[in-house]
């Protein structure tokens, strides 16, 4: 029977990942009904404030008089507050489901075993730790905003062979572009941005690099922009105050908008990195990639707050120039794509 619960909840991941850069801060969640060993009904939660999974489910079950006698698959305990939807567990115990199998319980104060609760009190059998490592890998974002009280952190740079991640510049402001990973890369990189809610850089990058920040290699959402500009130093034409995307400029000067723009004031005397996880707890942003520069990257990984790095690796050198950031980590997977390499790693 475990197998069977398995491969069930396997088919709930699948649904689920198909939601992911439209539903966050929410958690990714799939959900299938079974009756007599049939799936009668499958949906997922598809976009922020939309229908849940269990919502999407029970509407494609064609008759719904089946539901007394099947188990509902969920990888995520269902909720029992009115938040922008009614609650799933109600609308489950509405429907007389016989039992609900649950990958995570839901580490979210507002719904922690509130769900399993109510659903056994309503006299549902419930199991839940099916494919629990798999599941909470799926939401280690959600799971890790909820538990750390900060987003998941990504850190992302491409490094040449000899390990540089820029030329030497001239001076500040020498915006030659050296590419160093190919096209494939690119695109890469770009879907990854579509996949967070925020993307952060530094002064020196925004500089030097003038990026736009943004997902115009692939389709999907733009995350926030966060630049630090401690100074407001960075001139006007920069790519970062075009307001075609949200963005959020951390300074030590002024609380302001300016249409899509925000300046939000924070005190560089203090840990400046610690400041901005908070604020950005506030915002409810659930995930950030660090793209650069290396003092911004290397003081994420001094602090030890990171979840996770990704660097790619160009074939090509650059014999001097600004290095790459000093990091160890395990390394969980590598990938050679035309010649250049993406290393990903976690702490140890």
């Amino acid at each position: 029977m475990f197998n069977i619960h398995e491969r069930y909840m396997k088919r709930c991941l699948e649904l689920a990942v198909n939601g992911r850069g439209n539903v966050a801060p929410n958690p990714m969640v799939g959900c299938v009904i079974v009756h007599n060993n049939i799936i009668i009904g499958e949906g997922y939660h598809q976009k922020y404030g939309e229908a849940h999974a269990e919502v999407n489910a029970i509407n494609s079950v064609k008759d719904k008089s089946l539901l007394k006698e099947a188990t509902a698959y969920v990888n995520l305990e269902p909720c029992s507050h009115f938040g922008k939807t009614p609650p799933c567990s109600d609308l489950l115990i509405k429907h007389n489901i016989k039992e609900v199998v649950i990958a995570n319980v839901d580490i979210n104060p507002l719904v922690a075993n509130k769900g399993i609760n109510k659903l056994k009190q309503a006299g549902i059998n419930v199991i839940s730790g099916i494919l629990e490592e798999e599941a909470y890998e799926l939401n280690k974002r959600f799971f890790t905003f909820h538990k750390e009280k900060r987003p998941y952190i990504i850190l992302k740079w491409a490094q040449t062979l000899d390990g540089f991640m820029d030329i030497e510049r001239a001076y500040p402001g020498d915006n030659k572009q050296y590419w160093i990973t190919n096209d494939e890369l690119k695109i890469i990189v770009h879907k990854w941005r579509s996949e967070e809610a925020a993307i952060m850089i530094g002064t020196n990058t925004a500089l030097n690099d003038n990026p736009q920040l943004n997902v115009r290699l692939w389709k999907g959402n733009n995350p926030l922009r966060i630049i630090l500009d401690e100074l407001l130093e960075l001139p006007e034409h920069l790519y970062i105050f075009d307001n075609s995307v949200p963005t959020l400029i951390f300074n030590s000067s002024k609380d302001e908008t300016e249409g899509n723009i925000v300046f939000k004031k924070l005190d560089f005397n203090n840990n400046i990195i610690l400041q901005i996880l908070d604020y950005l707890y506030t915002l409810n942003i659930q995930s950030v990639i660090v793209e650069g520069g290396r003092e911004l990257l290397q003081s994420f990984i001094n602090l030890g707050i990171w979840d996770e790095a990704r660097i790619l690796t160009g074939n090509k050198t650059f014999n001097k120039g600004l290095a790459a950031p000093d990091i160890n980590g395990k390394i969980i997977s590598k990938e050679v794509i035309n010649n250049d390499s993406i290393t990903i790693m976690t702490k140890s």
